[in-house]
């Protein structure tokens, strides 16, 4: 589950997302587009030697999951990772884990294969290439984000994506994703952030930039729904009628979603 609203134009890998990454962190892109997922999920591999770790290895797909294997040439997984555990994400984490011999971290115990949880403030090394974690509820209860120093990257699952906009799911909450926006907002600046390596679409060059339009977009739709209430809708689905006019109906069962979580939002104030 991740964003609305994106049409699917390319669902082969030739959109250049297959591949893609920055100096440390490569990109290999599952088999499942949809409305939902864009081109499909990026499962993410990141290290520098002999040792590398596998971020989201994506649904439970065999032909993707091999790919995956096949694409380490015998560099050993020290672990695998979860930006969160929806399934488009984590479905085949367990089976990649034991394909390779690794572990599955994650903040929710329900997605680990091991001892060892995941969660803000944790640093891995990988041959001298740490990877630090960073809590990013919000989409989801269980989100985190992985920033790479090195490559001044972040790889961000369904928090921010290539394209569109994140739904905020029904295990998620709005005002810990505005707080999480800003958050990454003001480290992008800090740490002078280079990339954006996103859970589904392409790479983002422009760190501040996204993040500025993500957290404008958020203030925006919240403009709209108060006005929406003001001129009469009652209901979410009405809601979605009057503010989502523009985007495929098809994607509007998860816009309703999205606006359920913002009237829970609103009602919070």
């Amino acid at each position: 589950m991740s964003g609305i609203p994106i049409p699917v134009e390319d669902t082969s890998g030739v959109s250049g997302i297959d591949g893609s990454g920055t100096a440390h962190a490569t990109a290999l892109l599952a088999p499942n587009p949809s409305p939902m997922t864009l081109d499909g999920t990026n499962t993410w591999v990141v290290g520098r030697a002999e040792t590398v770790i596998v971020v989201d290895p994506g649904p439970d797909h065999d032909a993707h999951l091999r790919r995956v294997a096949d694409h380490l040439a015998g560099r050993r997984v020290a672990a695998v990772l979860l930006t969160h555990g929806h399934d488009d994400h984590s479905g085949g984490a367990r089976k990649f884990a034991e394909m390779v011999g690794a572990p599955v971290r994650a903040l929710d115990p329900r997605h680990r294969l091991g001892d060892e949880g995941l969660g803000d403030g944790d640093v891995i090394d990988l041959d001298g290439l740490e990877v630090r974690v960073v809590g990013t509820p919000g989409h989801s209860s269980d989100s985190l984000c992985f920033w790479l120093p090195e490559d001044r990257a972040m790889l961000t699952g369904d928090t921010i994506l290539g394209r569109g906009t994140t739904v905020i799911a029904p295990d998620g909450h709005l005002a810990d994703y505005l707080r999480s926006l800003d958050r990454l907002r003001a480290g992008a600046e800090i740490l002078a952030a280079e990339a954006l390596l996103p859970g589904h679409g392409p790479v983002l060059a422009d760190p501040v930039g996204v993040l500025d339009g993500y957290i404008a977009h958020r203030r925006r739709r919240l403009d709209q729904i108060r006005q929406a209430i003001r001129d009469g809708a009652g209901d979410a689905r009405q809601i979605v009628e009057i503010v989502y006019a523009d985007v495929d109906r098809a994607l509007w069962p998860a816009a309703e979603m999205s606006v359920a979580a913002q009237l829970d939002y609103l009602k919070s104030l």
